[in-house]
C-alpha cells in the first residue's frame, strides 16, 4: 500500500536537525480497481439488438389482380439508378408516365412514392393502401440498391409492395436505353 520511508538527520555540532519523511503511495490497487469497474460496466451494459425488416411472402395460389392506377413499378438498375413506371407497362409508356431517379431525399425513389401516396389519397377510396409497389432488381442491381428500395418502404410507411422478376420487355427497354 503505502511506505513512509525515513531518514536520520544528519546532526552538527548543537544543531538538530528534524527529520524528512518521504511519502510514496503505491497506485497499484487503484489501477486494479479502476479496471473492475470497467470490465463491471462493460459486461452489464445493454447491448443494442440489431433490427431487421420483416419480408412477408405472398401465399401460394392464383396470382392477386392489381387495380392499374393502383400500381407503382420500381427497377432497380446500374449506376444506383431506379427506373420507375405507374400503372400498367404499355399504359405507362403511350402516357410518358414513367421515369428514372435516384436515391437522394429530394428528386429520389422516396419523392416519387410520396407523390403516388398523395395521388392515391385523393383519388381512391381506401387511399394509400390500396397502393401496391413492385420492386424488380435488373441484373445489374447491387445488393444496396434493393435494400435501399426496402427502406424506401418502411421508411414512406408501404404495405403492400412485393419483391418479382423482370419481364422481357422490361429487360428490353432497359437495354436499348442502357440503364
Amino acid at each position: 500500500m503505502a511506505e513512509v520511508n525515513t531518514q536520520a538527520g544528519i546532526s552538527r555540532k548543537g544543531v538538530r536537525r528534524s527529520q524528512k519523511l518521504s511519502t510514496r503511495v503505491d497506485l497499484t490497487p487503484m489501477v486494479d480497481l479502476g479496471f473492475l469497474l470497467i470490465t463491471f460496466f462493460i459486461l452489464t451494459t445493454t447491448w443494442s439488438k440489431p433490427r431487421t425488416t420483416e419480408l412477408r411472402m405472398p401465399a401460394d395460389g392464383d396470382p392477386a389482380t392489381l387495380g392499374k392506377d393502383a400500381a407503382l413499378t420500381v427497377l432497380a438498375v446500374n449506376n444506383n439508378k431506379v427506373f420507375y413506371y405507374h400503372g400498367d407497362w404499355e399504359d405507362a409508356l403511350r402516357t410518358g408516365n414513367y421515369g428514372t431517379a435516384g436515391y437522394g431525399e429530394i428528386g429520389g425513389i422516396g419523392e416519387i412514392i410520396r407523390r403516388k401516396q398523395e395521388a392515391m389519397d385523393r383519388s381512391f377510396k381506401g387511399g394509400r393502401k390500396e397502393m401496391m409497389v413492385l420492386i424488380k432488381p435488373s441484373a445489374e442491381a447491387n445488393y444496396k440498391n434493393v435494400v435501399g428500395l426496402l427502406d424506401e418502404m418502411l421508411i414512406n410507411g408501404v404495405s403492400r409492395y412485393a419483391i418479382v422478376d423482370l419481364n422481357p420487355e422490361e429487360k428490353n427497354l432497359l437495354t436499348a436505353r442502357n440503364l
